[in-house]
């Protein structure tokens, strides 16, 4: 009997929820970005300081080219020229001391902020209620926790800085220009309402599709996870040339999107170089006939090529800093989605100490069917009760609600009506964590993590002194397999236990449910995947184990359910029927017959 098979099954493929594919036209969205930059605030604010000062300097280097060609090259002056070149060589190391402070400065608050940012999303996506991630796959917010910020890294901690300087060196650039030649000004200006069309128009189709890109990208993301967490099924079923192909179709429909965005942004920069360099075409051609008229010198207008050659430059930089925005415009906003998302199991204001309560578990009138499923009860108009020091035992067909009410009682999810109560106190009333503290688990397929043994032990608690893991790995009768490893309790496991067998996995949660020493076992048949010998020893640990505490099994073998103090019979999400062995041997048609499958596969 497959106990999980009530609940609904995760995908890694992102969810089309609407909420997360609403699209803004602008870049406001990077303002939620300040709440991550304040407290870095003095940092940005000396990085703006170096900015300033090295925007200044470089516009000086124009005064130094007026001076070269109007006292050096005109006045054919050897120590004009010298001192030309000495002024330009000193503001030009100056410069790069300024862009030194600036670039280290920025990047660094770019590095910090990015690794917030990263720490945030992942302590708030770990509070989040299950039924969230039944809606949102996995690859996709791995993909936000790591290819999104490492975007926004790199856009705060450069493009950010280059579109601030460019900013800058445009506006003083603009103004060294007016004072300059304001007549040659006027026609280079005379562009700039044909510059901002293409920002305008093509900067936002560049925005959609970033946001689309980096969707498309998480799509690749999550299929290539799925297939990798699964390679023994894909092996065994032959099936890897259909998962190339349908991989290469992914990776071909991300690369068009991203093609599309490349093609925008292209035409973007190339528009706006083209409009600005023939802007400045235009001004040399009236500045030097003012020059062969003699109505201006020929310092002003090579100091008013740089000048223009520098808003140019700023403009072109802007239009291609622009995308990159527009990409960090959709980074954030995947970001900030998951940020907002409120847990649906949250804790009350005021809550109950779990401390001094008996150790009996109450379902009263429960309603509940999954967020994912909302046409289909998963449990209906449930009553049981689990006393305090006694093994109450689940049993039924699959999809009978088995593995529901553990996830229940962890309030994972609040039923839809009726409560569940420890001690006589609705679990609402408790603060979460403490909850589950009561609490251990030993899922059918156990969850270790991609760690050594020390650590997945002692993930029953995190304070355990090395000798305490051992002890625990003794109980569960893991300690000889245990020390057979290449590193003994330091042996890495691989990822999700990989490098063990199913019994050795099972043995491992075992032991971390013995450390937990909770008052509450939930067992999901902790004894199914091993052998007979295996389990025979275990058994013993977890009948010592399960003295004065309160179990509850999820129960497929006949053993188990002999042992058990109260069985009930469940299907379809209700209690049929509750007793021991021998009076639902005579009460119930449903375990009879459930028995008898389990005597006619004992004697195949």
């Amino acid at each position: 009997m497959q106990s999980a098979e009530q609940h609904p099954s995760h995908s890694s493929s992102i969810s089309s929820n609407p909420d997360t594919n609403k699209k803004s036209n602008n870049l406001s969205i990077l303002l939620e970005l300040l709440q991550f930059i304040k407290p870095y605030k003095a940092k940005v604010i000396a990085a703006l300081v170096a900015l300033i000062f090295t925007a200044s300097l470089t516009l000086t280097v124009g005064h130094g080219v007026r001076i070269l060609i109007d006292q050096g090259f005109a006045q054919a002056s050897l120590q004009q020229l010298g001192e030309a070149i000495r002024f330009i060589v000193l503001i030009t190391i100056l410069i790069s001391i300024g862009t030194f402070f600036r670039f280290y400065l920025v990047s660094s608050v770019g590095e910090r902020v990015s690794a917030d940012i990263r720490l945030s999303v992942f302590n708030h996506v770990i509070t989040l209620h299950p039924s969230y991630f039944e809606t949102n796959g996995s690859g996709d917010i791995m993909s936000r926790i790591t290819t999104d910020t490492t975007l926004l890294q790199s856009i705060i901690g450069s493009s950010f800085s280059m579109a601030m300087r460019s900013a800058l060196m445009c506006i003083g650039a603009i103004i060294m220009l007016f004072a300059t030649n304001i007549k040659l000004t006027l026609i280079v200006l005379a562009s700039v309402p044909f510059i901002l069309v293409p920002i305008l128009v093509y900067g936002r189709r560049v925005r959609a599709l970033s946001r689309k890109s980096q969707d498309s990208m998480s799509d690749v993301g999550s299929y290539a996870g799925e297939a990798i967490e699964h390679i023994k099924t894909v092996q065994s079923y032959s099936y890897e040339h259909q998962e190339r192909v349908s991989f290469s179709e992914e990776v071909e429909k991300a690369y068009e999107i991203g093609r599309q965005r490349v093609k925008q942004r292209a035409i973007l920069i190339a528009g706006v170089i083209a409009i600005v360099f023939c802007a400045i075409s235009g001004m040399l051609w009236v500045g030097g006939s003012d020059v062969i008229n003699g109505n201006m010198s020929a310092g002003d207008l090579g100091a008013f090529v740089f000048y223009a050659i520098m808003v140019a430059s700023s403009l072109a930089t802007i239009s291609e800093v622009l995308g990159e925005l527009q990409r960090a415009a959709g980074a954030t906003e995947r970001l900030i989605e998951i940020l907002q998302v409120e847990s649906e199991i949250t804790s009350p204001l005021q809550t109950t100490s779990t401390s001094n309560l008996a150790a009996e578990v109450s379902f009263h009138d429960v309603d509940f069917h999954y967020p994912s499923r909302p046409g289909q009860s998963a449990i209906s108009q449930l009553n049981l009760t689990a006393h305090e020091g006694k093994v109450l035992a689940l049993v039924g067909p699959s999809g009978a609600g088995k593995t529901t009410l553990f996830e229940l009682l962890q309030r994972f999810y609040d039923p839809q009506s009726g409560s569940v109560t420890l001690g006589g106190v609705d679990i609402r009333e408790f603060e979460p964590q403490h909850l589950r503290q009561q609490m251990a688990l030993v899922p059918q397929q156990p969850a270790l993590f991609s760690h050594d043994v020390f650590h997945n032990i002692r993930y029953g608690n995190p304070d355990a002194t090395d000798e305490q893991v051992i002890e625990a790995a003794k109980k569960a009768h893991a300690h000889e397999f245990i020390t057979q490893l290449p590193e003994g309790y330091q042996s890495f496991l691989g990822e999700r236990g990989v490098r063990l067998s199913g019994g050795q996995r099972q043995r491992i949660a075992i032991a971390r449910a013995i450390l937990k020493d909770p008052q509450i076992l939930l067992l999901d048949e902790a004894t199914s995947a091993l052998d007979s010998e295996s389990e025979h020893h275990v058994q013993q640990a977890l009948d010592e184990l399960m003295q004065g505490r309160t179990t509850i099994i999820i129960a497929h073998r006949l053993s188990t359910i002999q042992h058990a103090d109260q069985i009930a019979v469940l299907e379809n999400g209700r209690v049929v029927d509750v007793g021991n062995h021998t009076s639902l041997l005579l009460s119930s048609k449903l375990y009879k017959r459930l028995v008898d499958l389990q005597f006619k596969h004992l004697e195949s």
